[in-house]
């Protein structure tokens, strides 16, 4: 077999790795919105699922650390990573799927932001595109959602909580990007853990316990929705540039609210996403569409570019 061959089979397993951690990691809707978890009161369901899920997804990613170093860089990398953890899966309990998947998918416009006006990075017209487009849809949500009757409070609040988190990932991005030498799987294996270890005292003061059934689903929340794209996505990365993985994982936002269609509309729980959601989550993704599928390898690194599975 020649080389080229060998190539070719090997850039199209490291795309359908790519593929397949997206797939897994538009997961997260199906287990935040699972029936299984609404005997939790709704202000602590959020940071309990945040708990057990980095539990679990760190605990599985332990084994694949090789390299572990100590920085102090890691101290507001790991707080905002538990941040953005605890926020992303505050809002999904409160406003639909797809208003916490699209609105956290902004992080690329607040890490553009971020690079011109602190870092003073180079500008492509395709960040400007984004940044029109993005802005245009999460104004859009917003403005829908604060001007609609049949908005709750409740809901209201998880749109904000899913912006936040979208800021929050943008920090997490950095601050990857500042670690890079750090071996990846003990980076995101201490984020997971110190992201359980912050919440594990507001677990035990609430008192709430998880039963058998809930934990058998939450280990599955955090090994197959978080460890296991960690996996795939680095093995994906091995043979696949940067910005074909950023657009690759462009499935995930528009996978989220389909799952959860799939999986809970018949039930009681369930809230379609509103109209205007469509509308400013397509605005988001074409942003975000335009951003990545002008990158070329010479941009491979890209701060805009998605941070390993840190996120979600």
């Amino acid at each position: 077999m020649s080389n080229v061959q060998v190539s070719k089979r090997s850039l199209l397993v490291g795309r359908w790795l790519i593929v397949a951690a997206a797939v897994l990691w538009s997961t997260s809707g199906f287990f935040a919105k699972a029936p299984w978890f609404a005997a939790w009161p709704l202000d602590a369901r959020g940071p309990l699922m945040a708990f057990w899920r980095t539990l679990f997804a760190g605990l599985c990613l332990v084994p694949w650390v090789r390299r572990p170093r100590w920085t102090w860089w890691l101290v507001p990398a790991t707080l905002s990573f538990a941040l953005m953890s605890i926020t992303y899966l505050c809002a999904i309990t409160r406003t639909t799927a797809a208003n916490a998947i699209w609105l956290q998918s902004t992080a690329p416009l607040w890490v553009f932001l971020m690079g011109i006006t602190i870092l003073r990075e180079k500008v492509r017209r395709a960040d400007w595109l984004m940044l029109v487009a993005v802005a245009a849809g999460v104004g859009f949500i917003i403005t829908c959602e604060v001007r609609s009757s049949t908005s709750t409070p409740e809901q209201l609040t998880g749109v904000l909580l899913a912006l936040t988190s979208g800021v929050l990932y943008a920090l997490v991005v950095v601050f990857v990007r500042a670690l890079r030498d750090l071996d990846s799987a003990w980076l995101i294996s201490l984020n997971l853990l110190v992201t359980a270890v912050v919440l594990l005292p507001y677990v035990l003061y609430r008192g709430l316990g998880a039963s058998q059934t809930q934990v058998l689903w939450l280990s599955a929340f955090g090994v197959f929705q978080m460890g296991l794209p960690y996996l795939l996505f680095a093995r994906g990365l091995r043979v696949i540039p940067g910005h074909e993985a950023s657009f690759i994982c462009l499935l995930e936002p528009v996978l989220v609210p389909i799952w959860v269609w799939l999986s809970w509309r018949h039930h009681p729980s369930y809230q379609p996403p509103a109209w205007w959601t469509y509308v400013g989550g397509g605005l988001i993704l074409i942003g975000l569409f335009a951003r990545f599928s002008m990158l070329t390898p010479e941009v491979n690194g890209d701060a805009t570019s998605p941070a390993p599975p840190t996120s979600k």
